[in-house]
């Protein structure tokens, strides 16, 4: 038995209308996939599967937290996630992405949605990711000021005073709107 064998949805074998899979995602789970994003955390996943003729529409409902690095210290950092998400899968000849739709070959007729829980859950992490203020690590912030380029303003001083002097001239030309 795989790592993931549990996230394998059986499409072909579906025998009602419907039908309802919870998962509890954890730092197991999440090392195991490996991602970029992230690689700890607790969520709880209820996936709906509902079978209308050939198309199998899934509905991804997740809610808990993931711990990512901060942006700013590097320092481990708990986001809260809730997201829904859904994806339409059909059977057919071979796997294909066809944009809204993913092809499962008939002859498999599983589908694994482990890495699309994952995904989804990337998907609804912030783009910045920072403490709160007053919450970095402290000591990362004086390295990180202490290697800026701009150090209490002295370096934007010493950068206008260095302007090529081929550019100089660039400052005396006036412009008229109207024209």
């Amino acid at each position: 038995m795989g790592r993931f064998d549990k996230y394998n949805v059986d499409l072909k074998g579906l025998k009602t209308a419907s039908l309802n899979l919870e998962f509890e995602l954890d730092n197991v789970f999440f090392g195991d996939i490996d991602g970029e994003e992230f690689q700890k955390g607790a969520v709880r996943a209820v996936v709906t599967v509902k079978k209308n003729r050939d198309i199998f529409d899934f509905t991804f409902a997740m809610s808990g937290t993931v711990v990512v690095p901060c942006d700013r210290c590097l320092d481990e950092l708990e986001i809260e996630v809730e997201t829904e998400n859904s994806l339409k899968v059909k059977l057919g000849s071979e796997y294909a992405d066809e944009g809204d739709v993913v092809v499962v070959p008939e002859q498999d007729g599983d589908l694994n949605i482990a890495w699309y829980l994952y995904e989804f859950i990337a998907l609804a992490l912030p783009m910045k990711r920072v403490h709160a203020p007053g919450k970095c690590n402290s000591d990362m912030l004086g390295k990180l000021k202490k290697h800026s380029s701009v150090e209490d303003g002295e370096a934007v001083e010493e950068e206008k005073q260095e302007v090529d002097p081929r550019w100089a001239g660039l400052k005396n030309l006036q412009f008229d709107e109207n024209n």
